[in-house]
């Protein structure tokens, strides 16, 4: 069964950092949890069809350079963890933000994504 750390690695860069449409979404299937909330600025939205809209949404408008990187400390708990990251150009990010998840049997239940103040994507 995965690790908080490694559900929010796999959430980060196989996920949300993937612009292969295919391996993204064999992530989503392994990685959350088939009525997974995912919530952030815009609202939330439910289930692995609408994550991977949001994921793929976001890659689709930004350009090809663009990456997640981590950005600051990683914390879990049991069933509980959260991850800073930057969004941007290699050193030059322009998005930076938290992924805070809950897990439940081994996938991710809940993801809550905040960017930091005066940022938006």
């Amino acid at each position: 069964m995965p690790t908080v750390p490694q559900l929010l690695n796999a959430s980060l860069h196989d996920v949300f950092g993937n612009r292969d449409a295919a391996s993204r979404r064999a992530a989503i299937d392994a990685v959350f949890a088939e009525d997974v909330a995912f919530t952030d600025p815009e609202g939330t939205v439910h289930g692995r069809d609408a994550l991977e809209e949001k994921a793929a949404g976001l890659l689709a408008g930004a350009p090809d350079s663009f990456a997640f990187v981590e950005d600051g400390r990683l914390y879990a708990s049991e069933d509980t963890g959260a991850l800073g990251w930057a969004f941007g150009p290699p050193g030059a990010p322009v998005l930076h933000g938290i992924d805070v998840i809950t897990v439940r049997d081994g996938v991710v239940a809940t993801l809550t994504t905040f960017f930091a103040e005066g940022e938006a994507p």
